[in-house]
């Protein structure tokens, strides 16, 4: 089943990169045979229109604003996103709930906002490692994924890129096991055919969480993991292509 979705490899540089590394990796890219594999880019809001986009490289933002527009000193709009490129927002990552403060609800309104803006938003889950040593995993992934999908409805779930991110692996070095992961995704997945067998066939489901050149391809031949959202090795060129290569096979 997994062969029917095109893989997608994208990196999150957070607070990272300068427009020297967006030169490296504009060049980089471009010369690069990565036809089969979604890849996208998300630098910080300064750097997005220096990123060279084109049919095999795909810009994305690293958040939305809930607003539409308005006085709101210091938020981006996804209609600015979108007249600057983007195609994708990634949505309710681990480090804006925890330092932004954004629930769950939250989450759910800025997936929603991404879709009414023309963005398909790349959508953070995941636990901390308390929630899995206590045995309660899959209730807490239901209290994040429901408002998501009550928000967005059946009609429009399978625009959604959902992207699983246990937060004790990002950043850590440490990384779930192939089996970990695999089992989060297919979990994912039978919650998504309640709402639509449609989507639950379509949405692609990412892992994210140190990924890197030497774990990627075991990750990603799982038959439910549809390629990764990346974060360190995502600012490393020959790391990044290495990691766009293993989603090929």
């Amino acid at each position: 089943m997994s062969q029917m979705r095109r893989k997608i490899v994208a990196g999150n540089w957070k607070a990272n990169g300068n427009l020297a590394l967006i030169a490296e990796f504009n060049a980089g890219l471009i010369e690069t045979n990565i036809d089969n594999v979604e890849v996208v880019i998300c630098p910080p809001f300064p750097y997005l229109q220096a990123v060279e986009c084109n049919q095999r490289i795909a810009l994305g933002a690293q958040d939305i604003s809930l607003f539409e527009a308005g006085a709101h000193t210091g938020q981006v709009t996804g209609e600015m996103l979108r007249e600057l490129g983007c195609q994708y927002s990634i949505v309710g990552h681990s480090e804006r709930r925890t330092e932004c403060h954004e629930s769950n609800a939250i989450v759910a309104e800025k997936a929603v906002r991404a879709l009414a803006s023309g963005l398909t938003p790349i959508v953070c889950f995941g636990e901390p490692e308390a929630i899995r040593i206590e045995g309660d995993l899959f209730a807490y992934l239901d209290k994040q994924l429901e408002p998501i999908f009550e928000q967005v409805g059946a009609a429009s779930i399978s625009k959604l890129v959902l992207a699983y991110e246990p937060v004790w692996a990002i950043g850590t070095g440490l990384t779930a096991s192939p089996e970990q992961a695999q089992e989060v995704h297919q979990y994912t997945r039978k919650r998504l055919a309640q709402l639509s067998e449609e989507a639950a066939n379509s949405v692609r489901i990412l892992y994210g969480g140190s990924v890197k050149a030497d774990n990627a391809e075991t990750l990603f031949s799982q038959p439910d993991i549809d390629g990764g959202l990346i974060g360190g090795a995502s600012l490393q060129l020959a790391q990044f292509l290495a990691i766009c290569r293993a989603a090929k096979h």
